[in-house]
């Protein structure tokens, strides 16, 4: 058993919830080994058990009034019987954790550097200037560009990408023989995405490190591990070699999880006409004066700018654009990009800095009746001191509707319009799953009978069967609505499934726009090749083939 770095035998978690003496069961008798150098995938939905099975490998659990039962190894250690010493030295010196959020991660106060350092003095005994020196060679290693000047920069002075890759450093300060990915990826955009999937590539290569990766996104995985282990409902339901699993999975869930996975090469679920869903939209889809029909939303020479002086930043740099009733127009590029400024900007919430947004036709002047908005974080958008019930209420009361009960109603009938039930009105935000708080955000946008919604990356922190859920009761909205949807997302994948049209950003402007299929099976910009080619495939042999082009041979 030495040579394993990972050993773990029939694990059980048990949470605490409600009074004393209550649990609920998130993980039931997993059990996997690791050796030396490996990597292997854990996948699954939300709520699979994934994420506790690997803060249990650092003993993560101890002292919350978790139960745990079952045996977990960590290069020789036992992790439930180690005492609070060897759990430290365990912790950064042999296993080190990298986790979904870097900005709940790094203390905002602090230069990346300074804490990368604190970390390895920890576990080293060596002063402030070699611990100093040591953090910049480990952010030079994964990447980080004038890593002696960027150590002294705070938290927020790094780009998403950036911060994640000084989570990665943090990681690796200490030389550890065990990394721990926790959803390392699941917020940036694709070509960041496989920077961070390359890096981490390389440093199993050259480091001989061992890798457990937690992640909802299939496609992530097979790019990245030599195995997968699929959880379900706290149980490992099929484990095995990657190439195996993705070929031929053996298990109906884990064929299910693969059929929900959004492929850029599968065909698109066929969508309504532009007929059906004007005739839907009533008013909307009206023509004008020369009978052509007048969009629901058109941006001309949208500018945004932020700050001043030479401090000045362009942020979305003379857009324009149109969208009609029934039509969804998939906006897409890296972070930066501009398309959620553009966004916010299309429905009111910022003053474009020149330029005119035009509603049905006529000049908006500030937030126009008829426009909602669905936010990527459906936590931080819906406020947890009221029920979600009165969250959707909200906007129609703001429109000026008086009558509670018909209010009330409206919200009822809402709530199980998107999947929930009439019993959740009084419920709150925290009781409610990711997948379930958003489709509370989409009741709520929808509860003043809106023209147009603007989606801002819906979808990004979702598992890819709820992903599918979502996007299906968009677009079945959509048709009975005849709504007309902007669907913003750095998922290129998820938007061409759901769009009529494409519009690709960089830097603040359109460098491509047509029809979805047009665009992505024959792009014209190099740039909107190089989104496409940074997209995650379902086949690991594709994907070692391109990371070989990319960066020779190992």
């Amino acid at each position: 058993m030495s040579d394993l770095l990972v050993d773990v035998r029939d694990l059980v978690v048990d949470f605490p919830v409600g009074g004393p003496g209550a649990y609920v069961r998130a993980v039931d008798g997993v059990s996997f080994t690791m050796g030396p150098g490996h990597a292997l995938g854990i996948v699954g939905e939300s709520g699979s058990g994934k994420s506790t099975v690997a803060a249990a490998l650092l003993g993560l659990h101890r002292g919350t009034g978790t139960r745990l039962g079952g045996t977990v190894r960590v290069a020789g250690t036992d992790v439930g019987g180690a005492s609070a010493a060897e759990l430290r030295r365990l912790r950064g010196a042999t296993a080190a954790m990298v986790f979904q959020d870097p900005l709940s991660s790094l203390d905002p106060y602090y230069a990346v550097g300074d804490q990368i350092a604190e970390v390895y003095r920890v576990h080293a005994a060596v002063s402030r200037r070699a611990a100093r020196a040591r953090a910049v060679s480990v952010l030079d290693r994964v990447g980080i560009p004038d890593a002696v000047r960027r150590s002294r920069a705070r938290p927020h002075e790094f780009s998403g990408g950036m911060r994640q890759r000084a989570l990665i450093a943090m990681a690796l300060v200490c030389e550890p023989r065990l990394l721990i990915a926790d959803e390392p990826t699941t917020a940036l955009d694709v070509t960041v995405q496989a920077q961070i999937l390359d890096l981490l590539h390389g440093l199993r290569r050259e480091e001989g490190l061992g890798l457990l990766l937690v992640t909802h996104d299939v496609g992530v995985a097979a790019e990245s591990v030599d195995e997968l282990l699929v959880m379900r409902d706290g149980h490992a339901v099929e484990r095995g070699p990657v190439a195996e699993v993705l070929a031929g999975p053996a298990d109906p869930y884990t064929r299910a999880l693969l059929a929900a996975v959004p492929r850029l090469d599968a065909p698109r679920k066929p969508r309504p006409s532009r007929e059906t869903a004007t005739t839907a939209a009533g008013p909307a889809g009206a023509a004008g004066g020369d009978g052509a029909e007048v969009p629901v939303v058109e941006a001309l020479g949208l500018r945004r700018e932020f700050g001043r002086g030479k401090r000045r930043v362009t942020a979305v740099g003379g857009v324009s654009l149109a969208v009609r009733a029934g039509e969804t127009l998939g906006v897409v590029g890296e972070s930066g990009s501009g398309k959620s400024t553009l966004g916010r900007m299309l429905v009111g919430l910022l003053e474009p800095s020149s330029g005119r947004v035009r509603h049905a036709g006529a000049e908006a002047r500030g937030i126009p009746a008829g426009v909602q908005m669905v936010f990527q974080d459906p936590v931080s958008s819906l406020n947890p001191r009221r029920s979600v019930g009165e969250s959707i209420a909200d906007p129609l009361r703001a429109a000026g509707e008086r009558d509670e009960a018909a209010i009330r109603a409206r919200a009822l009938a809402l709530l199980e319009r998107v999947g929930l039930e009439p019993g959740h009105y009084d419920r709150y935000p925290h009781e409610f799953s990711g997948g379930q708080r958003q489709r509370v955000g989409i009741a709520r946008a929808l509860a003043p009978r809106p023209r147009l919604i603007v989606c801002d990356e819906p979808v990004s922190a979702l598992d890819v069967t709820t992903q599918a859920q979502v996007t299906a009761l968009l677009a079945e909205l959509q048709q009975e609505l005849g709504i007309a949807l902007v669907f913003i997302a750095h998922d290129l994948a998820v938007v061409r499934q759901v769009s009529d049209r494409v519009a690709v950003m960089r830097s603040g402007e359109i460098v491509e726009e047509g029809p979805v299929d047009e665009v992505y099976d024959r792009p014209a910009h190099p740039y909107t090749r190089q989104l496409l080619d940074a997209v995650p495939v379902l086949d690991p042999e594709l994907a070692a083939a391109r990371r070989h082009r990319a960066v020779g041979p190992s």
